[in-house]
């Protein structure tokens, strides 16, 4: 019983890491259509933004993840507007095709400045907290805390923001919300700004509770991806539940199989979900 409470613990926790950056690949995907694999590499870029901040530049890590935020919704609307804009009239196929090669240059444009060393922030060691026999580390609560403020931040920015519910709009419908005075490629600026930015807090949330490299972002594209594909593509809040979901089933099922197996739980999560519900949880339309 202990192990499973424990293992349910891990995957909130795993989930709302994941949760961060699915919500930025989700809101790129409802306004552009199209999946953007790019955002592993943002995930990084913000890794080691946020490292250079916390461990070279000595600030505190919320100051560091606004850092990590800002360089990376630049970087994202720069590479956006420098290669992947140009390809939208060609299909969603060659977009998401050319966001995979964009990928591999940033990630090893992050490889030749930093090189290929593990870096980890710095923070100061504390025990983990005891509750019985379960344990939770401080750095755990403290990335959950900051996990759940910016998913508060993003829902209250698109329910109650004039830029959010445009957003929304040109999601929805972009036509209908040009004839009602939208500009959707101003929509489609700040969207990649937002989730750019969002998937570079990601990997700076799962830095903090490990180390980071060049792979950092690699390593959770997958994981990403099918929570995103769980809750239902170009859902806000289907990319949370997707992620939470994702999470706990990534941990039970290192109680039956060894954790070289755990990536497999995203796919067979994936394949589970496109044969039987293609929307996803939360998904309104196919797509």
């Amino acid at each position: 019983m202990t192990l499973l409470l424990q293992a349910l613990i891990n995957g909130l926790m795993t989930g709302a890491l994941i949760a961060v950056p699915a919500i930025g690949f989700s809101a790129i995907f409802a306004v552009l259509r199209y999946p953007n694999f790019a955002i592993a590499s943002y995930a990084t870029i913000g890794a080691f933004a946020a490292w250079w901040a916390n461990a070279v530049a000595g600030l505190p890590v919320v100051p560091a993840l606004a850092i990590a935020f800002a360089v990376t919704g630049v970087v994202g609307v720069v590479a956006e507007e420098t290669s992947l804009k140009r390809l939208r009239d060609n299909g969603a196929l060659i977009v998401a095709i050319a966001s995979i090669a964009l990928n591999l240059v940033l990630e090893n444009i992050i490889r030749f400045i930093f090189g290929n060393d593990m870096k980890g922030y710095d923070l100061p060691l504390a025990r983990d907290l005891r509750f019985g026999e379960l344990r939770i580390g401080p750095q755990q609560l403290q990335s959950l805390a900051l996990s759940v403020a910016i998913m508060a931040a993003m829902f209250l920015f698109l329910r109650y923001t004039r830029f959010g519910k445009a957003m929304r709009a040109v999601a929805d419908n972009p036509d209908l919300a040009r004839l009602k005075g939208i500009d959707p490629a101003r929509i489609a600026i700040v969207t990649v700004f937002l989730g750019a930015g969002l998937s570079g807090v990601g990997g700076v949330l799962i830095g903090l509770d490990t180390s980071i490299d060049p792979l950092t972002g690699y390593r959770v594209l997958l994981s990403v991806f099918a929570a995103a594909v769980l809750g239902g593509l170009g859902s806000i809040p289907g990319a949370v539940v997707g992620a939470l979901a994702l999470g706990i089933a990534e941990e039970l099922a290192l109680i039956a199989v060894p954790a070289t197996y755990r990536t497999a739980v995203g796919f067979v999560a994936i394949l589970i979900m496109l044969t039987f519900r293609p929307r996803g949880i939360l998904g309104e339309r196919a797509t």
